[in-house]
């Protein structure tokens, strides 16, 4: 009978703890938040064996440490999210051994290897938490409630409690692991388009500030040269006549001189202001620099021309008050001329204007309109020509060659090639003068090739003697219409034995927008050839960023009108900070052109962008002159030996 009564109380034992293990199973079987996982394995575990206090560590992803992430029972509001090293208790023993604990005794471990519950403890009961192929971590009872020992049956019901809850809490730390991944890429996600909606608003404003006045907001030269053209194109098919009118303040240096350069910015927004009131709709007012302005004037012939100056003149003589000064008013000279009657396209027209405005300031009229017999005031273009085209046949052009800096490494990283016309009996002529005679001319192809090669001679001279120093020339954009300059540029820098990295090409954008698809195809034939390619003055042009991503160029040179003054003005640190993300975004470096002060160079470095020149780094130099700055300079230059910094292919 004693045996019956004890296998009937066996039996119950058994299903009351089968019945808990269901019970538990079911519990934690719909559960996926994990710390509210942990806490019902706590409690669960708890009542399963009886013990005083059960602990829930869980090993860290380097295994160098474990948490208690729950705790029930005695020492638990001590024990909760304590950290502890794996080579401290009974838990980091376990971990380390991978096998469970119940049969050892405490005083098996080393007095530093027990933590200080464990200490106190009389009896410890640990299994491990095993998920697929690695030790999640484990479940440990401390003292039996009734103060026995933990014995077999203890164990086994444990260790089976424990593999049961493992795979619900693997999957829950998967949950976990996957809901965190989420959070992180929403906030990534988050801050990507924030990036991206920057980088659109930086676009917008580049693209805006390309083609305006950053003074008066007023359409700048290429705004207005594209306003030109496309009033003349609707004039040419409609039959009709347009007008173009180039207007200059009279005394405005004056004012500048006198009372300083803010009063006469102040001046210039009034000025700007009040010609916007009297205009058309269809008019555009721009702003070519200084002094000067544009006016386009669609579907308008003399009489229409000359009524809408008159208005301008007498807007123009109003008083414009400014703050802390007496009221101006200012008088305009301006020069008119009409489509078709003066010019077929719009440089013609630009400079018949600029022409008739010269005559109406020296004969001190209100406006004149363009006369052809005017012309014989300006300069004897004929012996000017004639001058030109024998210093290019005569090859008689001179180059110099302006230091450029790596502003990441401090060193020199090669020269911008400029040429140099000394005309006989007038001296030295600006390329801002003689540049475009050549491109209206045709002479820029010869004239392009002929220094190229005179760069390339240099080039190999200096790599003869131990410098190895890339050379930057300018293109034209009539040398972007030229099919065959690939090939004569591989044949001058063959001849000269010259790797084609050492030569890198610029060409503005307002050269590669007059003709974009045929400048892309003359630019990508370059690019195979392994020419360095450079946009330069950018910010100057009007072109669409969606074109800019396709042209095969490495480099933006940031025009110097923004750089110079970018210490002083915001508006200009902030081109220069914009443009600079635009190009390291495109993936493209960038090139500081103008640099004038060690406070710019400076900023520039803080900015991130990658070269620099200027007067403050070097003016041009002759070719002798450059040897001696190599030789001497404060820059360290790259040897023939030293590749490393070859422009990127």
């Amino acid at each position: 009978m004693a045996r019956d009564r004890k296998l009937i109380e066996q039996l119950a034992q058994r299903e009351s703890e089968n019945r808990l293990l269901r019970e538990i199973i079911r519990l934690i079987g719909g559960d996926q938040k994990l710390q509210a996982l942990f806490e019902k394995v706590a409690d669960r575990a708890r009542d399963l064996i009886h013990a005083s206090t059960v602990t829930i560590p869980i090993i860290a992803d380097d295994r160098k440490s474990y948490t208690y992430r729950a705790a029930a029972g005695r020492y638990a509001g001590e024990l909760l999210d304590e950290t502890l090293p794996v080579e401290v208790g009974i838990c980091g023993w376990v971990f380390r051994h991978q096998r469970a604990w119940w049969r050892g005794v405490l005083e098996d471990l080393a007095e530093q290897e027990r933590n200080q519950w464990e200490q106190k403890a009389d009896s410890v009961i640990l299994v491990p938490l095993v998920g697929r192929g690695r030790i999640l971590g484990g479940i440990a009872g401390i003292d039996k409630q009734d103060g026995a020992g933990f014995d077999q049956r203890d164990f086994e019901l444990l260790s089976l409690f424990a593999r049961q809850v493992s795979v619900a809490i693997e999957n829950a730390m998967y949950v976990e692991e996957l809901t965190a991944a989420q959070q992180r890429a929403q906030v990534y996600r988050e801050k990507l388009e924030a990036l991206n909606n920057r980088l659109v608003c930086a676009n917008h404003e580049l693209q805006h500030l390309a083609v305006h006045d950053p003074l008066t907001g007023l359409p700048n030269r290429i705004l207005i040269l594209d306003r030109l053209e496309q009033a003349m194109r609707e004039a040419r098919r409609g039959g009709r006549q347009m007008a173009f009118a180039m207007i200059d303040l009279d005394h405005f240096k004056e004012v500048n001189d006198t009372l300083g350069h803010g009063v006469g910015d102040s001046l210039l927004l009034g000025v700007a202001t009040n010609l916007g009131t009297v205009l058309r709709e269809a008019d555009t007012l721009g702003r070519l620099g200084g002094d000067e302005f544009a006016l386009v004037l669609p579907d308008t012939d003399r009489e229409a021309a000359q009524e809408v100056i008159a208005k301008l003149q007498r807007i123009l003589r109003r008083p414009v008050s400014l703050e802390q000064h007496n009221s101006f008013s200012v008088s305009a000279s301006v020069g008119l001329a009409l489509f078709p009657e003066h010019g077929q396209d719009a440089g013609s027209l630009m400079k018949c204007a600029d022409v008739a405005m010269y005559i109406a300031k020296r004969n001190r009229d209100d406006f004149v309109f363009y006369n052809p017999s005017d012309d014989q005031h300006r300069p004897d273009r004929l012996e000017f020509l004639q001058d030109l085209r024998t210093a290019i046949l005569q090859q008689t052009m001179r180059i110099a060659f302006q230091p450029k800096i790596d502003l990441r490494l401090g060193r020199l990283s090669g020269v911008e090639v400029l040429a140099r016309w000394a005309r006989p009996r007038h001296g030295l002529i600006s390329p801002y003068e003689f540049i475009p005679v050549l491109e209206q001319t045709g002479m820029i192809k010869t004239f392009t090739l002929d220094v190229l090669a005179k760069a390339a001679a240099f080039c190999k001279s200096c790599l003869d003697k131990g410098y190895r120093l890339p050379m930057a020339v300018n293109l034209s954009a009539v040398n972007l219409r030229d099919a065959e300059l690939a090939q004569q540029i591989a044949a001058i820098l063959d001849y000269h034995h010259l790797d084609k990295s050492l030569v890198s090409l610029e060409i503005t954008e307002s050269a590669i927008m007059q003709e974009p698809e045929r400048s892309l195809a003359v630019l990508n034939e370059l690019r195979r050839m392994g020419i360095y390619l450079s946009i330069d003055d950018f910010g100057t042009g009007y072109s669409s960023l969606s074109y800019l991503k396709r042209l095969p160029v490495k480099e933006l040179k940031i025009d110097r009108s923004f750089v110079s003054e970018m210490i002083q003005d915001s508006d200009d640190a902030m081109i220069v900070r914009s443009t600079i993300d635009l190009a390291h975004n495109l993936g493209l470096n960038t090139v500081a052109e103008g640099v004038e002060s060690e406070q710019v160079l400076k900023k520039l470095r803080e900015m991130g962008c990658d070269y620099a020149q200027g007067f403050w780094i070097s003016r041009p130099l002759s070719a002798d002159d450059l040897l001696s700055y190599l030789k001497d300079g404060e820059w360290e230059t790259p040897t023939a030996e030293d590749a490393r910094h070859r422009p990127a292919s």
